[in-house]
């Protein structure tokens, strides 16, 4: 049984992304007195009274905008109370009962849902302020007082919350979905990439860079398997991040990729690889995460025969750490081969949790000594005693040996080749340690 929906609605500037950040208890919605500040849907997970539950902040609804970005976040606003089990309608007591407010009760009213009202930044307690008592005139029954900011009547609002969740059935399903981060510099296509897999405008999508601010889970399911979607801020070059929110952006975009699987790291087929995309990049493999290097926009590239192996040899220059990962050419826009993105995913998501004997490991280990002798200096040699993998996702293998000095850098590169020569891990980084004899294994 999917978990209960709370999601967050009001006005721009309410406190939504405060309140959601006090109910799940980390900062994962940005937080920033610029209305405006969150554009998509931000998913968390929290639980309360032993029932866990999926909490959803919302871009602040503007009833009659103007604005392309306002009109968006109306429209993710409104996907959200449509797959809400309960809506927590936020208002504010310093701006009092606007006009706005009763046009967005108005608009909750008619989805059916149950809707519990809440008054923010009612930090001060003890009498409650008389302008409370206006709320009532909503018509969508008590009030209940909050204080985002230090926590105040959280409690009560989510007292009132469950008694609309229904019965629990017992059964809390194992979460085997891979997470996928979609990663890349801003404008690479990344919110269309995960709209056409979605088939829903999830993510606001708008050709101004830098549109996403925050990283967004999306659920999907097909007959390749369960994946979790995670769209992240795309990175700007650090001379760039001067607002402090573009700073959160590139510390959760790092978030998302700790959390993740696979990254999907989109490459904007019209520009080629940039020093950006090698920063984004190299921000996934020193995570060792599992990575697919997708060329997006290829449906605006003039092609001729040769077109796709020449910019495939560009991309493996351009990215020569990450040789091992598959490069695959798409187009979000038109949806051309955006299928085989699954196979691929669901592939260095199975590489990368590969394990391999031991056994197995030293037979590569002395076919691979006897065809290249292992360094020496100043007339020692190095002594291989033997190797062992210690953990997967990312693969690490523990090599023993007489002396960690003496074992080259290109001899463990050239031990790494022979290792995926022979058992592929295609599209996953390899951990490599070394040790003396003597050492602790990890």
């Amino acid at each position: 049984m999917p978990k209960p929906i709370i999601a967050i609605v009001g006005r721009p500037n309410v406190g939504k992304s405060m309140l959601f950040n006090k109910i799940i208890g980390k900062r994962l919605s940005i937080v920033e007195d610029t209305p405006g500040v969150t554009r998509d849907r931000i998913y968390g997970e929290s639980d309360w009274c032993g029932r866990a539950f999926t909490l959803v902040d919302t871009g602040g609804i503007e009833p009659r905008t103007d604005s392309q970005i306002l009109e968006f976040m109306r429209d993710q606003a409104q996907t959200a109370i449509e797959t809400a089990t309960v809506i927590v309608f936020l208002t504010d007591i310093r701006t009092g009962l606007t006009a706005s407010d009763q046009e967005v009760a108005a608009m909750l009213l008619r989805s059916g849902k149950p809707i519990v009202l809440a008054v923010n930044k009612m930090d001060s307690t003890g009498a409650p302020d008389p302008d409370f008592y206006e709320f009532y005139n909503l018509g969508l029954g008590d009030p209940i007082a909050v204080s985002a900011v230090h926590g105040h009547g959280t409690g009560d609002l989510l007292d009132a919350c469950l008694q609309y969740f229904p019965p629990e059935d017992g059964e809390e399903e194992e979460d085997d979905a891979i997470k996928v981060a979609v990663i890349g510099k801003p404008n690479a296509g990344k919110s269309s990439l995960v709209n056409k897999i979605l088939g829903e405008d999830r993510v606001i999508v708008s050709d101004m860079a830098g549109t996403t601010r925050d990283a967004i889970d999306s659920r999907f399911e097909n007959d390749k398997g369960k994946f979790v979607f995670i769209d992240t801020a795309g990175l700007r070059r650090k001379s760039k991040v001067e607002e402090a929110i573009e700073k959160y952006s590139v510390l959760r975009a790092t978030m998302a990729i700790e959390r993740s699987d696979v990254c999907l790291i989109l490459i904007d087929a019209t520009e080629g690889v940039t020093e950006q995309d090698t920063k984004v990049a190299g921000l996934a493999h020193e995570a060792g995460k599992a990575s697919i290097i997708v060329v997006n926009k290829w449906d605006l590239v003039e092609k001729d025969g040769k077109t796709m192996d020449r910019m495939r040899k560009e991309v493996q220059e351009g990215l020569s750490f990450m040789a091992y990962a598959p490069i695959l050419f798409i187009s979000a826009k038109t949806g051309q081969r955006v299928d085989r993105l699954f196979e691929l995913i669901d592939y260095v998501s199975n590489q990368a949790a590969t394990r391999i004997t031991t056994g197995m490991l030293n037979d590569v280990l002395a076919d691979a000594q006897t065809r290249v002798q292992p360094p020496t200096d100043k007339g020692r040699r190095l002594k291989i005693y033997y190797m062992t993998q210690v953990g997967v996702k990312p693969p690490h293998y523990v090599i023993f040996c007489n002396d960690t000095k003496l074992f080259h850098f290109s001899y463990q590169r050239y031990l790494e080749n022979c290792i995926r020569n022979t058992f592929g891990l295609e599209g996953t980084p390899i951990k490599i340690s070394v040790r003396q004899r003597g050492d602790k294994e990890v």
